[in-house]
């Protein structure tokens, strides 16, 4: 079996894959906020916060700074810049894919009306 290794992009996928850091990834697109506010806006524990914050961190999405007792967290500089060239890239190829299916099934239809006319 072929495996495809792109740790970068399974640690943000898999990150992503949860609503909670989504959110945070939308609130934190918003503005700055520390881990104990990103813990009260979705209503949970600030160690809950606290690990949602660390796997966005591990993907690169997330950066923080402790100062003094505050804890803030900011997007990462690089985006999502290498996720959504995956994206793109996967996207042409669907629709590629798509485009000679639709072809396919036009001269299907066409040879269908054909044979009804005979």
């Amino acid at each position: 079996m072929v495996q495809y290794s792109s740790p970068p992009l399974d640690l943000s996928f898999a990150a992503l894959s949860d609503a909670t850091r989504r959110g945070i990834i939308d609130q934190l697109g918003r503005g700055n906020a520390s881990i104990t506010s990103l813990a009260d806006k979705f209503q949970m524990t600030l160690t809950g916060m606290k690990k949602h914050v660390q796997v966005l961190e591990r993907a690169g999405l997330v950066v923080t700074q402790k100062v003094g007792r505050v804890r803030t967290c900011k997007l990462g500089k690089s985006g999502l810049k290498a996720e959504a060239e995956w994206i793109e890239a996967h996207r042409k190829l669907f629709e590629a894919r798509f485009e000679v299916l639709d072809e396919i099934i036009s001269e299907m239809k066409q040879e269908g009306n054909d044979e009804s006319a005979s």
